[in-house]
């Protein structure tokens, strides 16, 4: 019983540390400037542009996220094919590697490739603008989205699906009426998720869109550029923000993960 109560103690100790030293470094960017000087800076013309471009782009990369983790994660969960595991590491590539190595993948691929070429001549040009802004958000979110849902489907028995089809539901009627409103927490944890990421991704969107003052100029780019000029009130001010979005996020993720 001794034994078990210092493993406890012990354990409790090392997570109330961690805690501790988590908490005091984000909590030092609160510190650091005045909040005259933090108050100043929110209401700046750059840090507007930043937080409205940040927050409209990270919601429309969260939306066409879903539209394709959706059927993704219930594909992987649901069918069984040739290659799947091959797939399923392909689509967990992103979490393994660096954001910037992302980037330069998804630079090298919109620019110097057949797909490129083709894109541009549909007037889609991706490299240094804010197309390639989204769809450097979207491919920094989707995987973290296709492992939520296809865990969430795991979850849920096959078995409500084969009742649905045995009372004469078609396989869209049955994924529309049935699968989707059972894996709806999953699917709600998976949209905190992707918008989380969206507006934290830096490494992809600094490649592939650029870091352009005052065009693609998201959050994670204003604390970059600012902390290069030297001006930390501005980058300690875009570091609150991401600080504050992710915290809500991460936040209304666990109470809606209860449900699970």
């Amino acid at each position: 019983m001794q034994e078990i109560n210092f493993l406890k103690l012990t354990f409790l100790f090392i997570t109330l540390l961690i805690t501790f030293l988590l908490i005091s470094a984000f909590g030092s960017l609160f510190f650091v400037v005045p909040v005259s000087k933090l108050w100043d800076c929110l209401f700046t013309s750059e840090m507007m542009f930043s937080l409205r471009l940040s927050l409209w782009t990270s919601v429309f990369s969260t939306l066409i996220v879903l539209l394709f983790a959706l059927p993704i994660g219930y594909t992987m969960s649901r069918f069984e094919f040739w290659g799947q595991k091959l797939i399923r590491t392909t689509m967990d590539l992103p979490i393994a590697f660096p954001e910037l190595v992302l980037g330069l993948c998804l630079l090298l691929l919109f620019g110097k490739t057949p797909v490129a070429k083709f894109l541009k001549s549909l007037n889609l040009d991706l490299v240094f603008t804010l197309k390639g802004l989204i769809v450097a958000q979207f491919f920094t979110a989707l995987p973290y989205s296709i492992r939520i849902i296809h865990s969430t489907f795991d979850y849920i028995s096959p078995r409500y699906e084969l009742i649905s089809r045995s009372l004469g539901r078609s396989p869209w009627e049955t994924f529309i009426q049935v699968s989707i409103p059972m894996a709806k927490a999953g699917i709600i944890a998976a949209t905190i998720i992707a918008f989380a990421r969206c507006i934290g991704a830096f490494g992809s969107v600094l490649i592939l869109a650029g870091g352009t003052y005052m065009k693609t100029e998201v959050l994670p780019i204003t604390l970059y550029l600012n902390i290069s000029y030297g001006n930390m009130d501005m980058a300690v001010t875009s570091g609150i923000l991401m600080v504050i979005v992710s915290f809500v996020a991460i936040f209304i993720f666990e109470k809606t993960n209860v449900d699970f």
